[in-house]
């Protein structure tokens, strides 16, 4: 049965206790990715980015997919056929998503509930954090269809996964489970299905008492110093530090001052109390 849904529809929103749970929301197409989708995905980034009653967002899917990657039929071949300018609006339309959400002002993570395919590694790839079932599948078959992994599937399996494990899963079209997929290098960790949220809540829990500011500078040195020398990325993260302090120098020497005058946390076993910090 052929199911119709709004743009508005195909992304689904809920905020609980500061965690922003957005799931992309075509469980009868196994969650692929279409234009509408692509766009309603970027008003919620935009809409959640900034707002205080969110300090992490969590993507998943509904039904029993993650997403099964772009949808062949919307994407590629109504936009094909409309030509090359309806091409490049589309992938400006997911790409564009996916690059924001890789230097999203708040924590992300990804939380794959079931099928992740091929398109589905870019904002796989865009998470800070992912966790997944055990027995969710992941997989590039884009070889089994004739292409290559685009839209940037290559490049995250390249960066993720060392080079024999990136070659195999790219050329060989074969899936893997979640537990391979964390033994690869795709993911953090695999838990048993009825676990995945409360696990994924717990980890959600642990960055809400983080420094946000801290956060943020800290994903952003992460993945910049990554492709640097080393030279570059020691210049680069004094600045990036100093610019921290800029923005949130109170605190640093609260942490500073909790640790060594009142001697109420240690940094290598927990967080400074943030409800202290002079705002």
């Amino acid at each position: 049965m052929s199911v119709e849904r709004s743009e508005e529809e195909t992304v689904k929103v809920v905020v609980e206790n500061k965690i922003a749970w957005v799931s992309y929301n075509r469980p009868e197409k196994r969650n692929c990715m279409s234009p509408k989708l692509n766009r309603q995905m970027m008003r919620v980034l935009e809409d959640l980015e900034y707002r205080d009653n969110v300090g992490v967002l969590v993507l998943s899917g509904e039904g029993t997919a993650w997403t099964a990657g772009m949808d062949l039929k919307e994407y590629f071949r109504e936009n094909e056929a409309k030509g090359l300018g309806a091409t490049r609006k589309a992938q400006r339309e997911a790409y564009g998503w996916w690059r924001a959400l890789r230097w999203y002002h708040k924590p992300t993570i990804a939380m794959i509930n079931g099928w992740c395919f091929g398109g589905g590694y870019g904002p796989l790839f865009s998470c800070d954090l992912a966790v997944s079932a055990e027995d969710a599948t992941f997989g590039l078959s884009e070889i089994n269809w004739g292409i290559l992994p685009g839209g940037g599937a290559s490049k995250v399996v390249a960066d993720l996964m060392p080079l024999r494990k990136a070659m195999y899963h790219a050329m060989m079209g074969e899936n893997i489970d979640g537990k391979t997929a964390v033994e690869w290098g795709l993911i953090n960790e695999a838990v048993p299905a009825d676990q995945l949220k409360a696990r994924v809540t717990e980890m959600c829990n642990v960055l809400l008492e983080k420094n946000p500011v801290a956060l943020k500078a800290t994903k952003d040195a992460i993945r910049r110093v990554k492709e640097m020398t080393y030279d570059n990325a020691e210049d680069y993260l004094v600045r990036a530090q100093e610019a921290a302090n800029s923005f949130d120098n109170d605190g640093r020497k609260e942490g500073i001052k909790q640790f060594i005058d009142d001697k109420t946390y240690k940094p290598g076993l927990g967080a400074y109390d943030k409800s202290k910090q002079q705002n």
